[in-house]
Order: C-alpha cells, then structure tokens, then sequence
C-alpha cells in the first residue's frame, strides 16, 4: 500500500474537504482519504493511480499545487 499527499491551497471550508474527500474516495485503488484543512493537504492511501486523485480533486472543484 502508498500513500501520495498532495497540497490544495485553495481548500477553505469543511465543504471543500467533504467533496474532496468524497470524489477522491470513488477512485479506484483508495483505500482511506484524509483531507486536512489546516494544512491544505490531501493524504490518499491505496494503490490509486496519481492522475486519478488529481483529477478527482479537480471534480471537487479544487487544483493541486
């Protein structure tokens, strides 16, 4: 199992951290979505593919840095 972390500087509210972590859990190969808004990071483990989760991230409305 990996872990990927990716910063979202643009995470502000705990809405954006339910869609995040909602859209992130629907890819493939998650296995646990950790969205933490003080950080503005995004903790994925699993065997998800990177682009996966980036690009879920961006369903959620939000980029990674």
């Amino acid at each position: 199992m990996n872990q990927l972390v990716l910063s979202v500087p643009k995470i502000s509210c705990g809405r954006c951290v339910d869609a995040i972590r909602e859209e992130v859990g629907l890819v493939a190969g998650v296995r646990a979505v950790a969205v933490d808004l003080a950080t503005r990071t995004v903790r994925v483990d699993g065997d998800a593919d990177r682009a996966a989760v980036v690009a879920a991230i961006g369903e959620a409305g939000h980029q990674v840095a």
